[in-house]
């Protein structure tokens, strides 16, 4: 890569330099401050420090750019000219030669003499006073700029004259900036006002890699951005060197992030400054990564770098020295310096530190690693010993790292393929998943065989659980449960075997791995089988099977329960032992967190979103959802990413966002379906579902709702089926289709005497109450008395919402008033918009006392709540037909009504009562009609009424 002249700061990796400055507000506020004062007349100075690809540079040629109406005078400082005295002046003003004439006789020959015009010796005072006579006499008629790059390169002559200049332009219009890697205090311009210029903010580095590599996935962005520290040429040169594969894996394997040849050479020149011993010193520091004093100083000593070269090192700024640390300013410095320095002088730090460490000591092994050319298989086992006590205490990454160093310098085929191996599954659980997938099939490609399973866990099951085809992993799984020797990990894999069987809802498959987790030891476990019968969803038992805990002992039963036995998230939903799972994973989070363990957490924070979902906790459910999402797409872990989506779905859904809904399902639906995932794809057509049931239009709810039920659809699945009974059951009410009603309250009813569900129950009741007759009010009431069933806020505030419209039909408008305004407050706290506006409107008709408005509105008084409902429907242009669906008559009695409303009203059009309803309804409610008037035609936001991904 090429590295243009005068800007590092900023060089574009890939394609041209962007001209945006990203988060240099500031700074570019006081250069441009400088350039205004100028045009009125006076002038200033400027001195732009910071670390090499910090951005000075760019910077530079921000003040150069907006100063197109001045004198523009520009040097860049190069290292071998800096002990020529004069040459950075000899560059600056050789433009100038010309006019050098015009001064006075002595300060004239002072200025040849420093550009090398004549040998006459000269005096610094006189020179320094000839170039500001100089620049003064060149803003008589413009404004002028000096701008110098790389300050720390100039002679020490030009660099005095430059600060005696800078100290003295106040009074002219000149403007002098100058940039510089150190602190001005200790530089010739001491005195010149300063600018620091620190590491850009996480989200002006985002901004940046999208302008210079814009085809960069999210992913490897934060990677990027993590690593630069705020440096924008190591961002820079990241973008370039992140794209490839294999070097992204020679960086893991080393534990270091690259660094390219521009901030090489930026950082390279400082130290090459440095005497050969503190150029030792400073990789001793690079290359000891754990920041110790005490181990670099006696490395440092035995290599002949005393307390002299200390002083050295730490004068030059390079390394900071607190207690018995010791560090780089930067952690870019520190890579550079190691990435920068020969092979030979790398290998003679490592070994010099190994030198001071005890045998037992890790580093040690690492450093000794280092030194190793070819195969060395006591190094090897030095690895080995390290990454599996690195793996006890939860660095899976250092495991990582460690096993695969080990591979790669073993003697035998067999031992690189069983480290491998372990490298493998390290890599997968620090959420290197492209690595870890690479590594096993090297594992399997050097020396086939059982031990690939046995070393890696299982991981080829694991992995395409997570990303690929669910009847594959099962297939996987329950081959390399009986290869593990370990009972926990043989557990693991057969509870996810089900996992991957419940997901496609293959009952068959599910039987055979709790066949195989029976056996031997597995089947010791007390309480087993009916801990494992909450992963059955058959509706079809009437009862419980025997040693199925009751709800009272279930919370007792999670508790104590290993979480991998514990039923998928929607599973654990139906049979009721969501709260009591959810705590077990909250009190897991931590733990994750802490050992690095990303593709666990992933999966542990998308369960945790669904149940916080239904629980009513919905911040926390959006947080883990987005939190697992980022998760799951840096690991590439596909299906844990839809699980994430389709709780976002289901918020978005409830909230009445239908193009976040549109988007979340289209996602996923793109990889559950011709994966033969259903679960995912039920829980995706349930979203829309909900979205559609709770916008009002039940039709189209109900074509999609059914497909959950439908048989070789690929949505069809029995579990999501039985979550979203309630949802099919109103839209076949609102529909006219009460035998599908009929049959969905069938099925809530046996589940709840099977499990004995608080959610299962109030559904069950509340759906009977939609159907009507007789018994509906009791059955609601039953639903309200649920015991528990207010720990499902948005279920809760439905079935008071569906009591409340039931009693204000009967015109029991004080009772409705008592149920509805519950369910509002409920909808309000929640944020379900949609819902809250159904029971807004529901509220207004029941006549609330306290209303009062104009002659319009004493008018649409005088009519009778069912009348105001179909004069509410029909003044948004729904027809008779629409209006009967929707109040559950036909469109005969709505004819009926609406010719009562216009001999009341003294109107002949719908178009008349449009304007009349519009006058007298409060703004909110006009809203909620537009937007309702908007989903009949196709939605406010441009989506059609049927969703667009429809397969």
């Amino acid at each position: 890569m090429r590295c243009a002249r005068g800007g590092p700061g900023d060089g574009a990796a890939t394609g041209a330099a962007p001209t945006e400055l990203f988060g240099r507000r500031e700074e570019t506020a006081v250069l441009d401050g400088l350039l205004t004062q100028a045009r009125g007349g006076s002038g200033g100075a400027l001195v732009v420090w910071g670390e090499p690809g910090i951005g000075k540079s760019a910077l530079l040629r921000h003040v150069h750019g907006q100063a197109a109406d001045f004198v523009r005078l520009s040097h860049s400082a190069t290292r071998p000219e800096s002990d020529l005295a004069f040459a950075g002046l000899h560059g600056l003003l050789r433009p100038l030669a010309d006019r050098v004439e015009l001064l006075a006789t002595a300060q004239a020959a002072a200025v040849r003499t420093a550009l090398g015009l004549s040998g006459e010796p000269t005096d610094r005072l006189v020179v320094g006073a000839a170039v500001l006579s100089l620049l003064r006499g060149l803003a008589e008629r413009q404004p002028v700029l000096v701008v110098v790059d790389d300050g720390q390169w100039l002679d020490e002559a030009t660099a005095l004259c430059l600060g005696f200049v800078a100290r003295r332009v106040g009074a002219h219009p000149v403007v002098v900036v100058l940039a510089d890697h150190s602190d001005p205090a200790a530089r010739p311009w001491e005195g010149v006002p300063d600018v620091r210029v620190d590491g850009l903010s996480d989200e002006s580095a985002r901004q940046l890699v999208a302008a210079v590599a814009p085809l960069t996935d999210e992913a490897t962005t934060r990677n990027m951005v993590r690593e630069a520290g705020g440096n924008p040429l190591a961002l820079h040169e990241l973008a370039t060197l992140g794209g490839d594969l294999d070097d992204a894996e020679h960086r893991r394997k080393r534990g270091r992030p690259p660094v390219g040849p521009c901030l090489q050479r930026a950082f390279r020149a400082g130290i090459e400054a440095l005497s050969p011993p503190a150029q030792l010193l400073t990789v001793l520091a690079a290359a000891e990564e754990h920041g110790d004093r005490l181990t670099v100083q006696r490395a440092g000593r035995a290599s002949g770098a005393g307390d002299a070269v200390w002083e050295e090192v730490t004068n030059a700024g390079l390394l900071h020295v607190a207690d018995n640390r010791v560090g780089f300013r930067h952690p870019v410095v520190s890579r550079a310096v190691y990435e920068g320095c020969g092979a030979a002088t790398r290998r003679r730090a490592h070994r010099a530190l190994a030198a001071t460490m005890p045998d037992e000591a890790e580093e040690r092994a690492w450093h000794l690693a280092a030194l190793a050319h070819g195969r060395d298989e006591d190094v090897a086992r030095l690895l080995e010993r390290t990454a599996v006590r690195s793996r006890l205490r939860g660095a899976t990454n250092t495991a990582a790292r460690a096993w695969w160093r080990a591979a790669e310098l073993s003697a035998a085929p067999i031992d690189a393929s069983q480290r491998l191996a372990e490298a493998a599954r390290a890599s997968w659980d620090a959420g290197w998943a492209a690595t870890a997938e690479r590594l096993l099939d090297d594992a399997e490609r050097l020396a086939p065989g059982a031990h690939v399973a046995r070393r890696s866990r299982g991981l080829r099951g694991i992995m395409e659980f997570a990303r690929g085809m669910p009847e594959m992993a099962h297939h996987f799984l329950i081959t390399d449960m009986k290869r593990v020797p370990e009972p926990g990990t043989a557990l693991e894999l057969g509870t996810l075997a089900m996992r991957a069987a419940w997901s496609v809802g293959r009952g068959d498959l599910r039987d055979r791995a709790l066949e195989l987790l029976l056996e031997d030891e597995v089947a010791g476990r007390t309480g087993l089988p009916g801990t494992l019968a909450w992963w059955s969803d058959d509706v079809s038992a009437d009862a419980a099977p025997a040693d199925t805990p009751d709800l009272g002992d279930a919370a007792a039963r999670v508790r104590t329960t290993i979480l991998p036995l514990l039923p998928p998230t929607p599973l654990a939903l139906a049979w009721g032992i969501d709260e009591p799972m959810a705590d077990a994973l909250r009190r897991r989070l931590p733990r994750l967190r802490r050992r690095s363990e990303r593709a666990r957490l992933a999966a542990a924070l998308a369960q945790t979103a669904m149940l916080d979902n239904a629980a009513g906790r919905w911040p926390q459910a959006e947080s883990s959802a987005a939190e697992g999402l980022r998760l799951a797409q840096d690991l590439g872990a596909d299906h844990i990413a839809s699980h994430c989506r389709t709780s976002l779905g289901w918020l978005a859904a409830a909230r009445g966002d239908e193009r976040a809904v549109a988007e979340a399902t289209a996602r996923t639906l793109e990889t559950s379906l011709p994966q033969g995932v259903r679960a995912l794809s039920a829980a995706a057509y349930w979203n829309r579902g909900m979205a559609s049931l709770f916008r009002e239009r039940p039709e189209e709810a109900l074509d999609i709702l059914v497909r959950l039920t439908e048989p070789g659809h690929g949505a069809e699945h029995p579990t999501f089926a039985l979550l979203a009974a309630l949802d099919t059951a109103e839209a076949a009410v609102r529909v006219g289709r009460s035998d599908l009603a009929d049959e969905r309250v069938r099925v809530l009813e046996a589940w709840a005497r099977r499990t004995g569900a608080p959610w299962a129950r109030c559904a069950a009741h509340v759906t009977r109450g939609l159907l009507g007759g007789a018994r509906a009010e009791g059955a609601f009431r039953a639903a309200l008395d649920v015991p528990g069933a207010r720990s499902h806020a948005l279920l809760y505030a439905r079935a008071q919402l569906s009591y409340g419209e039931w009693l204000r039909r009967g015109r029991r408008r004080t009772d409705a008033r008592v149920r509805i305004g519950a369910a509002l407050e409920a909808f309000e706290r929640l944020g379900a918009e949609p819902l809250r506006r159904r029971a807004q409107r529901e509220q207004d008709l029941t006549g609330a006392p306290g209303r009062r408005g104009s002659s319009d509105t004493r008018a649409m008084n005088q009519l009778t709540a069912q009348e105001q409902r179909v004069a509410e429907l029909a003044a948004e242009q729904l027809t008779n037909r629409e209006i009967g669906v929707q109040l559950r008559i036909s469109h005969r009695t709505v004819g009926h009504h609406l010719g009562n409303v216009f001999a009341k009203l003294g109107i002949n059009t719908r178009s008349e009562l449009s304007h009349l309803h519009a006058g007298c309804e409060p703004r909110e409610r006009r809203q909620a009609a537009a937007e309702r008037a908007r989903d009949a035609s196709g939605g406010s936001d441009g989506l059609p009424a049927r969703f667009a991904h429809r397969p």
